[in-house]
């Protein structure tokens, strides 16, 4: 059985991944944002791993986040299953920058490099990335006029462009990215459309089976079938860039 940390665990999708991996009898680390949300997993604590505490906006609780991923044990599979959608105005985190790009982009990228490299890497992305800019110009939204739907949008676009770089530069890691679809959890919304178990079960399927399908590397997914993110994020050059980029604005590199 295999050991998975999952960032965003106390509910949506995270949730269910969580409570469907547990149920495979997989050893699942669970996340919380803050003491308080804990209680949102006090149904699968105990079958748990761990539960490890912090808020994905804030760097400083970040890297105490990877931290404590560390002081578990090796993971075998890390999905990066933590977002967030549609801020209405250019929220600041701690360190200055916009919210969501700290927590959908920059959060995921730290936590690649802090934590022990794992066998699988899963990272959340959405069918919105590909109508956004695929500048890197202003990443964080320092420059420009707020557009929550442009920041979400291109917040996905770099997720997924960093699964495929790691693919690229981490050989030995599965690495892959995943569009849920449009579904059912507090972030899509009630009347969302799409599957929502499917939503979940391809994080799952990505990151613990055994099916050869699945055990592969470099991948845009969505209900478990293979498909083509924008093609931005499949050019090794908007890649490294982008990690350059990313290197940057956390103080962090990836190598």
């Amino acid at each position: 059985m295999a050991r998975i940390f999952i960032t965003g665990s106390a509910d949506g999708l995270g949730r269910a991944a969580a409570r469907t991996l547990l149920g495979e009898g997989h050893e699942v680390v669970l996340h919380v944002r803050t003491p308080e949300r804990a209680a949102a997993v006090a149904d699968l604590t105990a079958r748990a791993a761990g539960v490890v505490v912090g808020d994905l906006s804030s760097a400083v609780e970040t890297i105490a986040l990877a931290d404590q991923v560390n002081s578990i044990g090796r993971m075998d599979a890390v999905i990066h299953n933590a977002g967030t959608y549609l801020e209405p105005e250019r929220a600041a985190t701690p360190e200055g920058h916009a919210r969501t790009v700290a927590v959908n982009t920059l959060a995921p990228y730290m936590l690649t490099a802090l934590i022990e490299r794992p066998s699988r890497l899963v990272y959340l992305s959405s069918g919105m990335h590909r109508g956004s800019s695929s500048s890197l110009h202003d990443v964080d939204w320092t420059e420009r006029r707020w557009s929550a739907g442009e920041a979400y949008a291109e917040s996905k676009l770099y997720i997924a462009a960093l699964a495929l770089a790691i693919a690229r530069h981490w050989p030995e890691v599965f690495s892959n990215a995943v569009d849920p679809g449009w579904v059912a959890t507090k972030m899509g919304g009630p009347g969302a459309p799409d599957d929502l178990e499917m939503g979940h079960l391809t994080q799952t399927w990505l990151a613990a089976s055994n099916d050869p399908a699945a055990m592969v590397s470099g991948g845009y997914w969505y209900h478990r079938k293979r498909g083509m993110p924008a093609p931005v994020a499949l050019d090794p050059g908007f890649q490294d860039q982008l990690l350059g980029r990313l290197a940057e604005l956390t103080g962090i590199p990836l190598f």
